[in-house]
């Protein structure tokens, strides 16, 4: 049974593939959406993916699900736990960080931000998202959080491919679980690449496809309604790494981190209402070889 299915280019409804509608969140902003793809509007607007009990805790990614018994019913600390433990893998690739400026590309709720600054020292960070709605409930959500102040948060509304900042003026840029919401990775790639200084460090991480055969975007959407409906885009790893080369950066690494990421984000769906939705199919995506997920680090 696949669940959550939408054709003829509705968005894909992730609460309900997760058996969960959240009927709060009813008003349209009243701002211009810009260029936000429908899909992201959808998502991360009216249906707020972030209440949904699969991403409890607000982070809104799949997980690290290192060091955590997955031969044991996983709770929902361990799924909390496991997006925090995605955020600090990236912010230690970032290292030393004890008084940098950084982004954050596609921020979300600012909770990840708010990490960054409590736990890595950072003396500033800018979280950017392209959703009014999100960056209204990051205001919400990061206000009196621990380590954070207005002087060490700022909340910025803008696109990866077009991000609102100035030239050379931060330390560290990173993004956790975004990109493949990104239309355009090479103009996220230079736009990362203008605002850092010289030997500014970027880590990027998210899932991305093997290749760029049409085949291979085929079959995911078959699989995925995420990439059906076009919420995910289906970016080669090959093809990011080369767009990060031809920005100017140098040192580009790829780490693949899949083994510690679907099996525990499978794990815990098959513990909830999701067990018999199409979310599930990210570990059959990539335990044929379709996708993985990468952290991908290099120096400006």
């Amino acid at each position: 049974m696949v669940l959550g299915r939408r054709r003829g280019r509705r968005p894909v409804r992730w609460t309900r593939a997760f058996m969960f509608v959240d009927n709060r969140e009813k008003a349209r902003v009243s701002m211009p959406q810009g260029s936000i793809p429908p899909s992201v509007r959808e998502t991360y607007g009216p249906q707020n993916l972030s209440a949904a009990e699969p991403f409890a805790g607000g982070f809104i990614n799949f997980g690290d699900w290192t060091g955590i018994p997955l031969d044991e019913r996983l709770t929902r600390d361990d799924r909390i736990r496991s997006q925090q433990n995605l955020y600090r893998r990236v912010l230690r690739t970032l290292e030393p960080t004890e008084g940098r400026r950084a982004v954050e590309v596609g921020c979300g709720l600012g909770l990840g931000c708010a990490l960054a600054l409590r736990e890595f020292g950072f003396a500033e960070v800018t979280g950017v998202d392209i959703h009014p709605q999100q960056l209204e409930r990051a205001r919400q959500a990061t206000t009196g959080a621990p380590g954070v102040t207005p002087e060490r948060l700022t909340l910025v509304r803008g696109a990866a491919e077009d991000i609102p900042l100035p030239n050379a003026s931060f330390d560290r840029v990173y993004s956790v679980e975004a990109a493949q919401h990104f239309r355009d990775l090479a103009a996220f790639a230079r736009q990362a690449h203008r605002v850092l200084e010289p030997g500014g460090r970027l880590t990027v991480t998210s899932f991305f496809a093997a290749d760029d055969a049409p085949a291979t975007a085929a079959s995911l959407a078959r699989l995925l309604d995420s990439y059906a409906e076009g919420l995910d885009v289906a970016h080669s790893i090959g093809g990011f790494e080369a767009a990060l080369s031809a920005a100017g950066f140098r040192d580009v690494t790829t780490d693949s981190i899949g083994d510690a990421v679907w099996t525990g984000l499978d794990r815990y769906l098959e513990g909830t209402g999701a067990r018999e939705s199409w979310p599930r199919n990210f570990l059959r995506a990539y335990s044929s070889g379709l996708l993985d997920y990468h952290v991908v680090t290099a120096v400006a």
